[in-house]
């Protein structure tokens, strides 16, 4: 693209407040004002999705925000149909910027005569023209080969990393666990990146969210014990977690979850339990009772993703954006001690 031409952004209904801020980082990198395109995106009496662009978009370097979390399903052909409303404006290249990238879980048949629905929607994304995806922690990394087309998955691990180094100054103490043996890759990345020990949770299933039974593998007695997961739903298994770290001895419990999908009683749930924090990032529009909750907290991705969309346009490395260092001038507004 053109590194003359500006990125522009459109948002759809599942994260207006992320996309706002995005455009206000933009805007502060840039030095100049950058918005959001002027869009309509309504309902019909029917559910039927329509969109109306009201800027000229010829040839831009188009960006839609737009997360597909609950409603999943309106979300997606929101962005499917603002992606088709782009292309038959002839803008010039049309990104779509996922924070979280719904129907991962369903990235492989764990049972005959079952879906691989992320490779349905990888499809579906393709054919309706988007020429890039920029997504936060796929729940699989093998969902970037579904696609025939770039995917930048940036991760949440470095700015986890600076909120733990602000938060926790003395983390010789502090114990990185990973709530089951699946997510180990992620656990450890963490933890080397703050010089912390690390702990698994080994749990059996029962059947699709019962939990039978779960075991600590690693040493948490009188440690302050860091959950690391990517999505957070029902919270049961993270309270269970977190009750389990406690019984071993474990001094403090706190949570760091990329999505928090928080579904149905996880809110009530995190807040009766143990867990002195849950910590997660705005990739999912934060609901009026995730807000309230004394004991959740909301990191902001704006930074990296105004950074990334930045990168992207002007044909510079996404994958710096992996680095901590890289981070820390962009949080230094959240985390002045890290800069």
């Amino acid at each position: 693209m053109n590194p003359l031409l500006r990125p522009k952004l459109i948002a759809g209904n599942s994260n207006k407040t992320l996309a706002a801020a995005i455009a206000r980082r933009i805007s502060i990198h840039r030095g100049e004002s950058v918005g959001l395109v002027n869009t309509r995106v309504e309902r019909f009496n029917d559910q039927e999705i329509f969109v109306e662009v009201y800027e000229n978009v010829r040839g831009e370097d188009m960006f839609i925000v737009q997360s597909t979390s609950n409603p999943a399903n309106d979300n997606l052909m929101e962005l499917l149909i603002v992606t088709d409303a782009l292309r038959r404006s002839s803008a010039g290249r049309i990104t779509a910027v996922m924070p979280y990238f719904g129907y991962a879980r369903q990235d492989r048949r764990a049972k005959a005569r079952t879906p691989i629905s992320a490779k349905l929607v990888a499809n579906l994304i393709v054919e309706a023209g988007i020429e890039r995806v920029l997504t936060l922690d796929l729940h699989a990394a093998q969902i970037q080969g579904f696609f025939d087309i770039p995917v930048d998955n940036l991760y949440a691990a470095p700015v986890f990393a600076l909120d733990i180094m602000h938060v926790f100054r003395d983390r010789s103490a502090v114990t990185v666990v990973s709530p089951d043996v699946g997510g180990v890759a992620r656990a450890r990345e963490l933890a080397e990146r703050i010089d912390a020990d690390l702990a698994i949770v080994d749990k059996r299933r029962a059947a699709p969210g019962e939990v039978a039974s779960m075991t600590v593998i690693g040493d948490v007695k009188d440690r302050v014990c860091i959950i690391v997961d990517d999505i957070c739903d029902t919270a049961g298994t993270l309270v269970k977690a977190a009750e389990l770290l406690k019984n071993q001895g474990a001094k403090e419990v706190h949570a760091y979850i990329t999505h928090g999908v928080l579904s149905g009683p996880a809110v009530e749930r995190i807040e009766k339990s143990i867990m002195k924090s849950l910590v997660i990032t705005d990739s999912i529009e934060p609901t009026e009772a995730v807000r309230k909750a004394k004991n959740i907290r909301i990191v902001p991705l704006a930074p990296l993703f105004a950074q990334a969309i930045l990168n992207i346009s002007n044909g510079t490395s996404v994958s710096s954006l992996f680095d901590s260092r890289t981070l820390e001038p962009l949080y230094e507004a959240f985390y002045p001690a890290a800069a």
